[in-house]
């Protein structure tokens, strides 16, 4: 008797628990990894104040920042890949530093001579080989020699395609939202573990009455007045439950519709391991509900009792049945009225 008193809300409780883990790990993962690399800088790029250094930045590992940038010129010069224009090279003075910008073809409108003023989203990075070129041409351009360009021009640049391209900008989408998601998903499943009654499998339930009560009176039957009890199915005067670790049910026996079992054959490569069995439930206003890997015997033992119990519940899958319960549930009553709309306009 004890070991049944509130037995389906600890096994909502023992089941979002478990599935707790999931997001819990992968916040715990995304922390470690913030750690060691920008994540959360590049799911949200620093705005550098006036004064501050982009070496200094980039050393601290906030290479992502927002950044208001004056007269800057092109240099003639563009990046490309796979025959595809990525950037077009812009200088200009910050904080006394000469710095080469990489802008993308839309913010430099395909190579303007000068921009004024222009803000952008970018990545703070080392001069690369490509960059080095770079500063090799435009020294001959300048009659400048390679070194003495380079003294004069930062170490580091700014790249808008890497702070805002396709890459970075998914990378920052997928960091923000599935962070966000984590967290939602961890809030629900300790609402659920303290009121199980909030749970989706209670909530479904509505249609029948109140949730709640409805779980309060089945736990109460499976106490008091179990009929039948599988390893993780029961059946009491008024209910059938499922507790197992694929989740929780309950439905009032009397709004059965359809019960039926499918086998499932579990085999790897050429070797047979074993069969196992699924019963399949539909109950009024389109609940339907599946429990997996069970024996035969005991979705046999169930499909009896629940049949003998509601001399109208359907047993077994035949298109007959199919049919009857689509009518039945209504499923296809909205799409047949739409079809007989458009057939009227006609």
């Amino acid at each position: 008797m004890e070991k049944y008193k509130h037995y389906i809300s600890k096994n909502i409780k023992a089941f979002y628990l478990r599935r707790l883990l999931s997001p819990v790990l992968y916040l715990a993962v995304l922390f470690l990894l913030c750690l060691f690399f920008p994540v959360v800088n590049m799911a949200f790029p620093k705005t550098i104040k006036e004064g501050e250094s982009l070496s200094k930045l980039y050393h601290e590992k906030k290479p992502f920042v927002d950044v208001t940038l004056h007269d800057l010129y092109f240099t003639g010069y563009k990046k490309s890949w796979l025959g595809f224009d990525i950037g077009y090279f812009y200088y200009t003075m910050y904080e006394d530093d000469c710095v080469i910008v990489l802008l993308s073809p839309s913010t430099s409108i395909l190579g303007e001579p000068v921009i004024d003023e222009l803000h952008i989203t970018a990545q703070i990075l080392p001069n690369a080989t490509s960059e080095d070129l770079l500063l090799d041409h435009l020294a001959e351009d300048l009659s400048w020699t390679s070194a003495g360009i380079k003294s004069s021009v930062s170490p580091i640049m700014l790249s808008e395609p890497d702070g805002v391209g396709i890459r970075a900008s998914l990378l920052r989408y997928f960091v923000i939202l599935t962070a966000l998601y984590s967290v939602i998903i961890i809030l629900l499943y300790l609402l659920y573990y303290m009121r199980p009654d909030f749970c989706p499998a209670i909530r479904k339930l509505s249609p029948y009455g109140n949730p709640k009560k409805i779980l309060e009176e089945a736990e109460e039957e499976l106490l008091t007045l179990p009929q039948l009890a599988t390893e993780d199915m029961f059946i009491t005067e008024h209910y059938f439950i499922e507790t197992s670790s694929y989740g929780t049910a309950v439905v009032p026996i009397q709004k059965i519709i359809w019960i039926y079992k499918y086998s499932t054959l579990h085999k790897f490569l050429w070797h047979h391991f074993s069969i196992s069995y699924t019963l399949y439930i539909t109950a009024g206003k389109r609940q339907y509900i599946k429990c997996p890997k069970n024996t035969k015997t005991d979705i046999d033992g169930i499909i009896d009792y629940l049949s003998e119990a509601n001399h109208d519940i359907l047993v077994g899958f035949s298109e007959e049945n199919r049919k009857t319960v689509e009518g039945i549930q209504g499923d296809f009553i909205p799409l047949r009225k739409f079809l007989d709309f458009l057939s009227q306009k006609e």
